[in-house]
């Protein structure tokens, strides 16, 4: 297991667990993020992290990014 930020671009990966306070997961697991989903990198753009998701792209932060486990 490794943090998102870690994934190479273009990687399709498996989410396996996202970590962080209550309202963080909660907030993310709306957008998609919940164990089991698949999501790949698309790039990252001044610490943004940018990740195709449920057929979405979705830009989140790298903090957010570090919290979801791949």
């Amino acid at each position: 297991m490794m943090p998102l930020t870690m994934a190479k671009i273009g990687e399709n990966s498996s989410i396996k667990k996202v970590g962080g306070k209550e309202e963080t997961r909660q907030f993310l697991s709306t957008l998609g993020f919940v164990p089991g989903a698949h999501v790949s990198v698309i790039t990252e753009i001044s610490g943004n992290v940018i990740v195709n998701i449920k057929e979405s792209r979705v830009a989140i932060s790298r903090e957010m990014a570090q919290k979801i486990m791949v």
